[in-house]
C-alpha cells in the first residue's frame, strides 16, 4: 500500500537519515523551590524507523510525562526534542498542531473515537484536518482499513465495535497520514489479553513494513515479546 507524501511543515525541513524521535537530557519539572517536584529525570533516547520500542514502568512512573513530551503536547524543563531530524522545542507553540498532524500518530487507552462518525469517517477526517483535499484519501481508508480486517466494519459507528475492533481503529486512524512516528499510550489497558495482543502485533507490522517508528507505553508485560526494545521508567528516571 502507499500513500502519497505528506508535506513537511514549512518552517521545517524533514532529514530522512535522522533518528525518528530524538530525545536529549530532557526533563520535566513543576512547581519551584521546596515545593518542585521532578516527573522526569534527565532521559535521552533515540528511536529509528523500523523500531517499536516499549516504555515498560508502573503507574506514576513517569510514562505519561514522557510519551507527552515526545509528541509535542508538553515541552520539557530542559532538553531538546527532534523528531526527524525537527528540534518540536523551537517551534512556536502555534506550529504545533499542524506538526502533529503532518508527524506524529496517536494510538490512545480509550481509542478516543468520535460516537457520530463511523469507522471509515473516523479515518477519512484526519486528512481533511491537515488540510488534504486528496480524492484519494476515501481509497487509502479502506485499504488501511481492509489491511486490518475492518473492511466490514466501515459503515458502523464505534458503539457496534468490540474494544478489540475500536482500537484496530485507532491504529488505522494513526496511520492514515503516513506518520513518520506512532505514540501509544497503554494501547492494550482496556483488552484481555488475546485482543491486546493483536492490537500490538498490527501495531508492529506496520512499523515494520512501512518504516515508520513506534514508541508505546505500557505496564502491559504480555506484549513486551512483540518490541524491538524495551526501556524501563521508574520514579522518572528512564533505563535501557
Amino acid at each position: 500500500m502507499t500513500f502519497q507524501a505528506t508535506q513537511t511543515h514549512p518552517q521545517a525541513h524533514v532529514q530522512p537519515s535522522s533518528p525518528a524521535l530524538a530525545l536529549t537530557q530532557v526533563s520535566k519539572t513543576y512547581g519551584d523551590g521546596d515545593g518542585l517536584i521532578t516527573a522526569l529525570h534527565p532521559t535521552s533516547l533515540r528511536v529509528q524507523p523500523g523500531e517499536l520500542v516499549a516504555v515498560n514502568g508502573p503507574s506514576g512512573s513517569g510514562k505519561s510525562t514522557f510519551l507527552s513530551i515526545a509528541g509535542a503536547l508538553l515541552r520539557p524543563t530542559d532538553g531538546t526534542v527532534e523528531i526527524s531530524g525537527v528540534d518540536v522545542t523551537r517551534l512556536r507553540e502555534s506550529d504545533l498542531p499542524a506538526f502533529r498532524l503532518r508527524h506524529l500518530g496517536f494510538v490512545l487507552q480509550s481509542s478516543n473515537l468520535i460516537p457520530f462518525l463511523t469507522v471509515r469517517e473516523q479515518l477519512t477526517l484526519v486528512p481533511r484536518l491537515a488540510g488534504q483535499q486528496d480524492r484519494n484519501v476515501r481509497e487509502r481508508a479502506d485499504e488501511l482499513l481492509a489491511r486490518l480486517g475492518l473492511t466490514e466494519r466501515a459503515g458502523k459507528y464505534p458503539d457496534a465495535l468490540s474494544g478489540g475492533q475500536r482500537q484496530r481503529v485507532a491504529v488505522a486512524r494513526a496511520l492514515m497520514n503516513d506518520p513518520d512516528l506512532i505514540l501509544a499510550d497503554e494501547p492494550t489497558a482496556s483488552l484481555d489479553s488475546s485482543r491486546g495482543r493483536e492490537v500490538v502485533q498490527m501495531l508492529a507490522q506496520a512499523v515494520h513494513e512501512r518504516g515508520k517508528a513506534a514508541v508505546m507505553v505500557t505496564h502491559d508485560e504480555r506484549v513486551l515479546d512483540l518490541c524491538d526494545r524495551v526501556v524501563t521508567i521508574v520514579d522518572g528516571h528512564l533505563t535501557e
